[in-house]
């Protein structure tokens, strides 16, 4: 072995030695701690009771039907929003509707009071509410039911009892086309959370 290679080999060796050395002279403290983290969504859960909120026979022009029902808030939740959705299908049992909705001779009055269910709050008929999407709390339609003002909530784990009025409306005219027709009515309750906020 030359001299410049023992040189480089012992320069090699004087450099590792003081690598170990070196590291090993440094000392600190330590320690450490861990955390965790979970989160759980809520859920919205709205149902009605009954379902099926009037089904009824032989209606004339002028009969009236009075109904309840209650809105559920069976989530863990607050509903701020309750949007009203209504569909229809009729029947025209003789045909010679001539194009004329009989939904334009049903009006939904929604009542105010709980024990004469006579205070109508609002009114139309089906086939303008079909047009609308109604919100059952913020709006006029609903909020009074609730004993809120406008901004109110369904709270969760609660119900309300809502009243409503359906009439077969007489408007003094021949209505002899409407005979055994039918409409069936579907109600769609959609409820919306709230605004997030700090937790």
């Amino acid at each position: 072995m030359s001299i410049k290679s023992k040189i480089g080999m012992a320069l090699a060796t004087t450099a590792l030695g003081a690598a170990l050395i070196g590291g090993g002279t440094f000392a600190y403290f330590s320690d450490s701690v861990q955390t965790n983290a979970a989160f759980t969504a809520g859920t919205l859960d709205l149902n009605a009771a009954p379902t099926t909120i009037i089904d009824v026979n032989n209606i004339k022009p002028g009969d009236w039907m009075n109904r309840s029902f209650d809105l559920k808030n069976d989530g863990s939740l607050d509903i701020s929003k309750i949007d009203l959705k209504t569909d229809y299908t009729v029947t025209d049992a003789n045909g010679n509707n001539a194009g004329e909705d009989f939904a334009k001779h049903i009006r939904v009055n929604f009542l105010w009071n709980d024990d004469k269910l006579d205070d109508v709050i609002w009114y139309t008929t089906l086939d303008q509410l079909k047009n609308m999407t109604p919100d059952a709390i913020q709006g006029n339609l609903w909020a009074p039911w609730f004993g809120r003002e406008a901004g109110g909530k369904l709270a969760a784990h609660t119900s309300d009892k809502l009243y409503v009025q359906y009439q077969f409306v007489d408007n003094g005219q021949d209505q002899n086309k409407f005979q055994g027709d039918k409409l069936e009515l579907k109600w769609t309750f959609d409820g919306k959370q709230g605004a997030g906020e700090a937790k």
